[in-house]
């Protein structure tokens, strides 16, 4: 029998699936186009959601978000569902298993303390001393915070592993001044500047450092389980020399539909835009709802915000280079599956939006994955609809063992090795809580080879694409009739959902 595998997830931080060297030529990824080619690519993969928290906690438990009950950020993943998901699953079967970066499976802004590790009013509780476990992770690293406003938001006491590290670098005023101020030239893009902060004091920079690390260090007698989590290249758009450097905003493409035209889209795109967040404890919480809630670009300033944007990508490859040449370098290359994926992507300007919100364009809904290692069809791409939902029941499969709980993803197994079999359709689901833009909706939806479509539930809107005739999804057809078929089987497939719904989804307890 094949000894079981080790098994190296990688995941980025709202990516767009398109800013890869083999999908752009106009980006630089040499690292994860080498395990492209040495491995499989999925061109149609989505994420179950378009928020951070409850796509990662899909990722983590094989569930849909409403099965597993994180149904938009502010909203904790039960750690009784979370220690039951593929780390727990895989360390209870004798894999080694670590998480090291940002995990946001729970609240980091919270209206009061809720005694996790990533809470910023609990934290403390969690010292410089403690690895673990966490959500079924024997040994954790955290970076908590991730990603840093300008003037500095650092708040005492530090949480997370990379925060206490970084105010070990230099004096605390030294940090918080390299914090606030931002390299030349001054674009005027919103949530972009460049940051002063050493490249090697980035959070992609120790996250490298410290995955690498826990490979020299483990338990070389057991199989291995890591998720490494990085978290750029979500806003604000930061990135530090001389990455910042690496793209001239002057070369790089621009969306060819980056004006708004929210006549032509259901209801709900404007109402998310020009809603009043409800914040609800707004008081305890030194926040902003800030999805999309970016200003119109000039053209300039979009091109300077996706020039930072490339370089934060680029330096994630450059790190995902350093540890699978860590792999390499200890002989474990040959018998590691190596993912790369994303939580979910960003819109970066096309259609005139920015950031994330409650609009499946395929900016935010497909995401990159990439699959080499062991047994893996070197060079193939898959085309069919699959899901980071499909990741958990994959590393039961490799690693031969049974899930604990009927899963709502399927095993990317026999795709990886060659195997012909289709997929029909893949899933996303929202709710979406008033307090991020002013309004309460229930979105499904379904993607196919051909098709997408999202409805809303609660108003019956909706709105489809046929994605081969018109990939920039700019004619909404959920009301044509020479559409009403397509839309009748896509809405079968949509009540077809696997799993239940729960009855008793937890309130917010937070922003993010």
């Amino acid at each position: 029998m094949k000894q079981r595998p080790n098994i190296l997830l990688i995941t980025s931080d709202q990516q767009r699936a398109d800013c890869f060297g083999f999908e752009n030529r106009h980006i630089r990824t040499p690292h994860i186009d080498r395990l492209a080619r040495e491995g499989t690519r999925f061109s149609a993969c989505i994420t179950p959601n378009l928020v951070c928290q409850p796509s990662r906690a899909s990722i983590l438990t094989g569930l849909l978000p409403l099965t597993h009950g994180v149904w938009d950020n502010g909203v904790d993943l039960d750690p009784r569902i979370g220690e039951q998901g593929f780390a727990g699953t895989l360390a209870r079967a004798g894999y080694q298993t670590a998480f090291i970066g940002k995990a946001h499976f729970a609240t980091k802004a919270t209206f009061r303390p809720t005694g996790t590790p990533e809470c910023r009013s609990s934290g403390e509780k969690f010292g410089p001393r403690w690895f673990g476990p966490y959500m079924g992770f024997q040994h954790v690293e955290l970076a908590v915070l991730g990603h840093f406003e300008n003037p500095c938001p650092l708040e005492r006491p530090l949480i997370g592993h990379y925060e206490r590290w970084l105010y070990t670098r230099a004096p605390e005023e030294e940090v918080e001044r390299l914090y606030r101020e931002s390299l030349a030239p001054l674009t005027g893009a919103a949530q972009t500047w460049h940051s002063a902060l050493p490249a090697a004091w980035h959070s992609s920079e120790w996250i490298g450092d410290r995955a690498i690390e826990w490979l020299r260090q483990r338990d070389a007698a057991q199989p291995f389980c890591l998720w490494v989590s990085f978290p750029d290249p979500h806003q604000p758009f930061d990135c530090p020399a001389p990455w910042n450097f690496m793209y001239d905003s002057k070369d790089v493409p621009l969306p060819v539909h980056r004006v708004r035209d929210l006549d032509r889209r259901p209801w709900w795109h404007r109402a998310s835009l020009e809603g009043k967040p409800q914040l609800g404890d707004a008081a305890l919480l030194n926040v902003r709802a800030k999805m999309s809630r970016i200003p119109d670009q000039s053209d300039a300033q979009l091109a300077a915000m996706t020039a930072n944007y490339y370089g934060m990508v680029s330096l994630i490859d450059h790190n995902v280079g350093r540890i699978v040449t860590a792999l390499s370098d200890l002989g474990l290359a040959r018998e590691t599956l190596v993912v790369f994926t994303a939580d979910h992507g960003e819109m970066l300007g096309n259609h005139g939006m920015y950031l994330k919100g409650p609009w499946p364009y395929e900016d935010l809904l497909r995401v990159g994955l990439v699959v080499a290692g062991p047994d893996v069809v070197a060079g193939r791409i898959v085309d069919e609809p699959v899901s980071t939902l499909d990741l958990a029941p994959t590393f039961y499969d490799y690693a031969r063992v049974s899930a604990p709980y009927e899963l709502q993803g399927r095993s990317l197994k026999s795709l990886l090795e060659g195997g012909t079999e289709t997929r029909d359709v893949a899933y996303s689901e929202w709710h979406v809580h008033p307090s991020r833009c002013g309004v309460a909706l229930k979105l499904r939806t379904v993607r196919t080879r051909t098709h997408k479509c999202t409805f809303e539930l609660d108003s019956g809107a909706g709105e489809l694409y046929d994605l081969v005739n018109d990939p920039q999804e700019m004619r909404n057809l959920f009301d044509d009739p020479g559409y009403a078929r397509v839309r009748a089987e896509l809405e079968a497939m949509m009540r077809a959902r696997p799993g239940k719904v729960r009855d008793d989804l937890p309130a917010p307890i937070g922003m993010a």
